[in-house]
């Protein structure tokens, strides 16, 4: 929801242009390396819900919804939100060191999370049964077909929040048991609750640096 959200108040912002203006991008809390060196470090996160157009929010949440609802059946919401965002803020991670000078946006980083942690689940002798068809292995095809169009001339695709995501989802995967203890719950809840309050106290910190920027100018 927060998504598309971001995405409706981009487009009545600034109409198509809107998607095609850097500055908007940058308004709404697109990664850029400059911004976040002079210590707007929110963009790593406001960045994740932030598109770059119609087809890129559209394959974005469609994979979000398929793999969103199968790692929230087999993990839990809280591990859901925990492990997204952790994916999502380690790639953009990587984006700052890599390719600081580009404006990075979308959530494709932290659903590779997912993708990683379903594939890294394939690799435990727990998993259950039910899940062997759709972890492991089976991913391969989809995760290399990604990465490797990634790589492609001309792809205008961010591999490196991609690679990031999916190594802290294929850690998790491969080092968490699916099934909860009493005390993996609370732990996993507090962390959940710590990823929510990043999100909200990243928009806020948006916001407010947005209007500073604004009454500079």
């Amino acid at each position: 929801m927060i998504n598309v959200i971001v995405f409706v108040l981009m487009f009545l912002f600034g109409g198509l242009k809107a998607f095609s203006n850097p500055r908007i991008y940058i308004l709404f809390g697109a990664q850029i390396g400059n911004l976040i060196s002079m210590g707007e470090w929110f963009r790593l996160i406001t960045s994740m819900f932030v598109h770059g157009g119609l087809f890129h929010i559209f394959f974005n949440m469609m994979a979000l919804f398929y793999v969103g609802n199968i790692v929230e059946r087999a993990y839990g919401p809280s591990r859901l939100i925990t492990i997204y965002m952790l994916s999502g803020i380690f790639g953009n991670i990587l984006t700052h060191f890599f390719i600081p000078y580009a404006i990075s946006v979308g959530a494709s980083g932290a659903i590779f999370g997912l993708i990683g942690l379903l594939f890294g689940a394939g690799f435990r002798h727990d998993t259950p049964v039910i899940l062997k068809p759709i972890t492991g292995t089976a991913l391969l095809p989809i995760i290399l077909i990604n990465v490797i169009w990634g790589f492609l001339p001309g792809a205008n695709i961010n591999n490196f929040a991609h690679l990031g995501g999916l190594a802290v989802g294929f850690t998790f995967g491969w080092l968490t048991p699916i099934r909860y203890t009493k005390t993996s719950y609370k732990v996993w809840k507090i962390l959940s609750y710590i990823a929510y309050g990043l999100i909200i106290l990243s928009f806020i910190m948006l916001i407010i640096f947005d209007f500073r920027f604004y009454i500079l100018i």
